[in-house]
């Protein structure tokens, strides 16, 4: 079947503000009304070039020129779009959340780790607005709405923790039971904020529903992504015991985050930076557009790891579904293309345009942003010591890392684990040569270090079973989604570095996702777990609780 057919116009459409709905009647608490801005320049801002309050978006070409009697095939242009920023006088007008917590709290959760959950979640609750509001879902062998979505004013913070406190562990683990309870809060609100996200925490597999060819069959259909309409599930793995093939499923199949916590003590920081996200969301429903300007060039191909790409049936036009963007985030995306022969009197070929239409969470406003041409020239002759973009090698480079780390999980997956690390080994020596020709460049030395952390954790079987699937995973995720992703071990210098200092490049995080937001979040979290006690502290309040 041929790819769809379609136009720019025919991709915008009205975005819906958070607004009272005909769905079921549930127990969620109103909405405040939304304050709507003065949309700029009427509601469409054009030909961005500076991150003012709009999307950029930018193009790099692998080569500044092509001779001109020459033509390419696959020729290489990168699209690197850029999220408008938030500064913290900003986040009070941010868009509110409707956030569900679904909570594990099997019998494997008794004493500190349940300890561990209940202060993460006063952090949560802590660092949510009167806007926002909160839903919080448990579940064992079964699942229970411990509370509806409820408003975050002092009372309802109130409520909430209140809630928290009382949760007890018991009885096994039914992920399923707890996701269908949390798609009922969602799917049957009568009022909707305009972001919402899930976020999943178990420390066991499920035993109830699925064996591993079907882990799918845990994702409510309300949940699963299409296109750029995005409910995501953020799934957090707690301790080595948790099903990481599940979670990560869980999380790919709804646009998610998966996240790995063997060091349980600081489950706190992986919320943080996970709210920290939601709590900054400034695009929505983002659709990238890339139409081709000379008559002869064709789009070949789109890289655009786990978003969905589609591209016109003659190969004149492709689309890009983004979907939500965090304040300052960024997506890079390598679009190949053929390029023609050059006519005798050409100087330059004018290959594709590129735009994008969103909608503003602040003002629920659809927006349309036209970004930067990519051109290349055409002399006569090249010189001989032309240099290729850097931003489109580091790109390539990424991607190709990527691609590695998907392939040496799936040698590991089968037993082959010499083989894995084998892959793993001979990228790192790759990128460490590019890095050194990019003149020590920051992104493909920071590849290198998590390679290396990456095939020591695939090499021997043991090690693989325990800490290696969750953190390859973990890795997949974050690069195939270009966004943060928490992967905290034990042994690791993360739970005992200062409040603010740079982590390790391979053990705190994957790539250089991390945004402003999601840092100083996360500075927060650190900050208060210092001065809020330790694990040995909540061992010996458990074992009071005993006595």
């Amino acid at each position: 079947m041929a790819p769809p057919t379609f136009t720019l116009r025919s991709l915008l459409r009205p975005f819906r503000a958070a607004t009272e709905s005909d769905v079921h009647d549930g127990e969620d608490e109103p909405v405040e009304s939304p304050a709507r801005g003065t949309p700029p320049s009427g509601g469409v801002a054009v030909n961005a070039t500076a991150n003012d309050g709009a999307l950029v978006i930018k193009t790099h070409c692998e080569l500044p020129a092509i001779a001109r009697s020459a033509h390419r095939d696959n020729f290489a242009v990168l699209v690197h779009v850029m999220a408008p920023s938030m500064s913290v006088e900003a986040t009070a007008e941010r868009a509110p959340v409707d956030l569900v917590t679904v909570l594990d709290v099997s019998g494997s959760m008794a004493g500190y780790k349940l300890g561990l959950l209940k202060r993460s979640m006063a952090f949560v609750i802590d660092n949510l607005g009167p806007g926002d509001r909160l839903s919080i879902v448990s579940f064992s062998c079964d699942a229970r709405r411990v509370i509806g979505l409820t408003r975050m004013s002092d009372e309802g913070k109130a409520s909430a923790k209140g809630a928290v406190e009382s949760l007890a562990a018991g009885g096994g683990t039914n992920i399923l039971k707890g996701l269908v309870e949390a798609a009922r809060v969602l799917d049957d609100r009568r009022y909707r904020n305009a972001v919402a996200g899930v976020i999943l925490l178990s420390d066991g597999q499920d035993t109830y529903n699925v064996h591993s060819s079907s882990y799918g069959a845990l994702v409510p259909h309300s949940f699963k992504r299409s296109g750029d309409r995005c409910l995501p599930v953020h799934t957090f793995g707690f301790g080595n015991d948790h099903d990481a093939a599940a979670m990560h499923t869980i999380a790919e199949e709804t646009g998610g985050t998966f996240s790995f916590i063997e060091n349980q003590a600081v489950v706190q920081d992986a919320f943080a930076q996970c709210i920290g996200g939601l709590l900054s969301v400034t695009v929505q429903e983002a659709r990238i557009t890339i139409t081709c300007s000379h008559p002869g060039v064709r789009v070949r191909s789109v890289k655009s790891g786990r978003y969905e790409s589609l591209i016109d049936a003659d190969g004149r036009a492709a689309l890009v579904h983004v979907g939500e963007l965090y304040a300052d985030e960024e997506r890079r995306f390598l679009v190949f293309v053929d390029v023609p022969v050059a006519g005798a009197e050409e100087d330059a070929t004018h290959l594709v345009k590129v735009g994008c239409t969103y909608c503003d969470t602040t003002t629920q406003y659809s927006m349309v942003v036209a970004g930067e041409d990519a051109v290349v020239q055409r002399p006569v002759e090249v010189p001989t010591n032309m240099e290729a973009s850097m931003e489109v090698e580091r790109e390539r480079s990424r991607m190709e890392a990527t691609e590695d780390i998907v392939a040496a999980q799936e040698a590991a997956e089968r037993g082959e684990h010499a083989a894995a690390a084998g892959i793993l080994n001979r990228r790192q020596e790759e990128l460490a040569r590019t890095a050194e020709r990019l003149g020590d460049d920051e992104m493909c030395g920071a590849l290198v270090s998590e390679l290396g952390e990456l095939g020591a954790r695939v090499a021997d079987r043991w090690e693989y079973e325990h800490t290696g699937r969750a953190c390859m995973l973990a890795g997949i995720n974050a690069h195939g989604r270009q966004r943060a992703t928490s992967v905290q071990l034990l042994g690791s210098a993360l739970a005992s570095m200062p409040a603010g200092a740079a982590p390790p490049p391979a053990m705190g995080r994957f790539g250089a996702y991390e945004t402003p937001v999601m840092r100083r979040m996360v500075e927060s979290s650190r900050m208060r777990r210092e001065g809020g006690g330790t694990t040995e502290d909540l061992e010996l309040d458990f074992l009071r609780d005993l006595n």
